[in-house]
């Protein structure tokens, strides 16, 4: 196997052994050992395998190292982003940019269902993964149960 080049999500986090996703490829890699990296940190970085089997890896280069912060915000969607989900389908996504960097994923979601879709939201690893793809250090997760909307908020440094 040769060295790996690419954007890291740590999954898995003991003290001495890490769990890491590619974001592009998703594929998953474990590291033997750990330098201080907990559950969503995200390496920029190269990997290597280990000799003589070459089933782990070590990180041999970092390029960045950031972590993301997952917020459940008490805030509601922004009326910009109420009126993009007014105009949306149940289940349908709306993404727009943020003024400067980062983006926005508009969700129309049934009333009832708005706090379910939030957690799912926080505690998928994809949307940790989507962050680091989107160079964001804070996920912010808003809704509004009346109007139906879920807004998450990728926002970089």
């Amino acid at each position: 196997m040769t060295e790996k080049t690419g954007t890291f999500v740590v999954t898995h986090a003991e003290a001495d052994s890490v769990v890491v996703q590619d974001v592009d490829s998703a594929q998953v890699h474990t590291l033997t050992g750990n330098d201080g990296l907990e559950v969503n940190d995200v390496l920029e970085g190269t990997l290597a395998p280990e000799p003589p089997l070459e089933v782990s890896w070590t990180l041999i280069d970092v390029e960045d190292r950031r972590s993301v912060e997952l917020v459940d915000s008490d805030l509601e969607p922004t009326q910009h982003s109420k009126s993009l989900a007014a105009d949306a389908e149940v289940g349908e996504l709306c993404q727009h940019e943020r003024a400067g960097r980062g983006e926005i994923h508009v969700f129309r979601v049934p009333g009832d269902r708005v706090e379910d879709a939030a957690r799912d939201v926080l505690e998928d690893d994809e949307t940790i993964a989507r962050a680091a793809r989107l160079e964001a250090v804070r996920v912010e997760v808003r809704r509004d149960a009346d109007a139906g909307v879920l807004s998450v908020r990728y926002l970089p440094s």
